[in-house]
Formats: structure tokens, C-alpha cells, sequence
């Protein structure tokens, strides 16, 4: 099998494993805590993604890794996870924290549709092994910060309910 074919197929299946962990065991439990609690725990995710800065460590991926690719990536992973992180540390001024968690989404979201833009465009499929270390980011990382992002948007969208337990993510029972 070429390495055109690996890299989407394991990208596709990075997405169906994570989809039916998260509808499975996560999903419930953010949907059952109110709004600031589940984007709360979201941010928390996203604030790891400083984590990107890998696409541009010399010695993690090749040296010829697409520079269109690898800064993009870099970079738009950097400046969401500091936008999450922000978030975090303004979890006590609402109006705030509401703010970057707004931020974080759209940044995220748009660097992960960009960086799937310049995988495409710079022929990373043909290329994975460039990606180094930095492989098993897109393939299992990825696709949950892309699902998660998703999620984000549609709690921020849903009306505002206030769970009685603020740590519902660890009790809520899925239905």
C-alpha cells in the first residue's frame, strides 16, 4: 500500500476512533454540563497545542518538511493554545473568558482547515515521512482538536443551562 493511500486512510481512521470514543464517553458528559464548565474543560484540551511548535523543531521532522506546512502549523497551534490558556487563567472575569474562548475556537478551527489546505497543496501525503515524530500528531491528536472544536461551537450555540454539578464531566451518566 503507497503512502498516498496510509496517510488519508489513517487520518480517516484517526477521525472514526476518536468520533465513537468521544460520542461514546465524552459527548454525555459535556452536554450535560452547563456551558462555562464544558468549554471550560475544552480549553483545557486546546491549551496543549503550544505542542505544535514541533512541525518546526529540527530533528523531530525533516529538514524539507513543506515550510508552507510546517509554519502554518506551528504557529496557528501556538497561537490557539496560548488563546486557550488565556482563557483558563480568566476563568473568574466571565466576559473574559467567554472572550478567548471564542478566539481559541476560531483560530483553531481555521489553522486546522488551513493546515489540511497546505498538506494537500505541498503533497504531504507523498511526503509523510518528513512529518517525523510529528506523524502520530496528525493522526491522533488532530482529529480530536477538530471534533472538539466542533463541539465547542455547537455547545456555544445552544442555549445556556446550568448543571447542578460543576464536575460533571466526571459524573454524568451517558444515556
Amino acid at each position: 500500500m503507497s503512502q498516498e493511500l496510509i496517510f488519508p486512510l489513517h487520518l480517516v481512521l484517526g477521525y472514526v476512533a476518536w468520533l465513537l470514543c468521544f460520542g461514546a464517553y465524552l459527548w454525555p458528559r459535556l452536554k450535560a454540563m452547563d456551558s462555562f464548565a464544558a468549554q471550560r474543560a475544552i480549553a483545557t484540551l486546546h491549551g496543549f497545542r503550544f505542542f505544535g511548535l514541533v512541525f518546526v523543531m529540527p530533528g523531530l521532522v525533516a529538514p524539507d518538511l513543506p515550510a508552507s506546512f510546517a509554519a502554518f502549523a506551528a504557529y496557528g497551534d501556538f497561537l490557539t493554545g496560548v488563546l486557550a490558556l488565556l482563557a483558563l487563567i480568566t476563568v473568574r472575569m466571565r466576559p473574559l473568558f467567554w472572550t478567548f474562548v471564542v478566539a481559541f475556537n476560531i483560530a483553531g478551527m481555521i489553522d486546522l482547515v488551513f493546515d489540511y489546505y497546505h498538506a494537500i497543496q505541498a503533497g504531504l501525503p507523498a511526503h509523510a515521512e518528513a512529518l517525523g515524530a510529528a506523524y502520530a500528531i496528525t493522526i491522533l491528536y488532530v482529529p480530536l482538536l477538530m471534533i472538539t472544536h466542533v463541539a465547542a461551537f455547537y455547545l456555544l450555540w445552544r442555549p445556556r443551562t446550568h448543571a447542578k454539578d460543576g464536575n460533571a464531566l466526571f459524573t454524568a451518566r451517558s444515556a
